[in-house]
C-alpha cells in the first residue's frame, strides 16, 4: 500500500499485516522510522494526516494517532498546529538507523536460536532468508 506525501509523492511498500504479533501502531512506527533511515523521508517532509493514513492503510485512526504520538515523543516527527506532521528538524538519522539495526539484530538472534534448537543448518537458514528476502 502506498502513502501519499506532499500531495503527490508516493512511497511504495508500506504494508500493515493485520495478523502480525506486532500491533498496528508498532508496524506504522517501524515503517516510518525505516523510511527515514533509508532516506525515503527527509527532515522537514510532511506526513499524511492521521485520517488520510488510516484510510490509505485501512486501519483505525486511533492506531495512526498512537503511532504519531509515540514518534513525536521520541523526537522523530513534529506536529505543527494547523499544518500537519513533519519529520523532525533535529533528527539524527544515523542514530535512528543504528536503533533499527539493533532491532533487526535482536530478531535475528531469536531466529538463530530457534534454528539451532531445531537442527536447521546455517546453509539452510541462509537459503531460507535469501528466498524470503527476494519475495518481499
Amino acid at each position: 500500500m502506498a502513502i501519499l506525501l506532499k500531495g503527490w509523492c508516493y512511497i511504495p511498500d508500506f504494508i500493515i499485516k493485520q495478523h502480525s504479533k506486532e500491533t498496528i501502531y508498532e508496524q506504522i512506527i517501524f515503517q516510518i522510522k525505516l523510511l527515514i533511515a533509508n532516506g525515503e523521508l527527509s527532515v522537514g517532509d510532511s506526513l499524511p494526516s492521521v485520517r488520510n493514513l488510516a484510510k490509505s492503510l485501512e486501519v483505525s485512526t486511533l492506531s495512526v494517532q498512537r503511532a504519531y504520538t509515540e514518534l513525536q515523543q521520541d523526537g522523530i516527527i513534529e506536529s505543527v498546529e494547523g499544518k500537519g506532521n513533519f519529520v523532525a528538524q533535529g533528527l539524527n538519522k544515523s542514530s535512528l538507523r543504528d536503533a533499527l539495526l539493533r532491532e533487526v539484530e535482536d530478531e535475528a538472534k531469536k531466529i538463530i536460536q530457534i534454528a539451532k534448537q531445531n537442527g536447521v543448518e546455517l546453509k539452510e537458514l541462509h537459503e531460507l532468508l535469501t528466498i524470503l528476502w527476494e519475495d518481499n
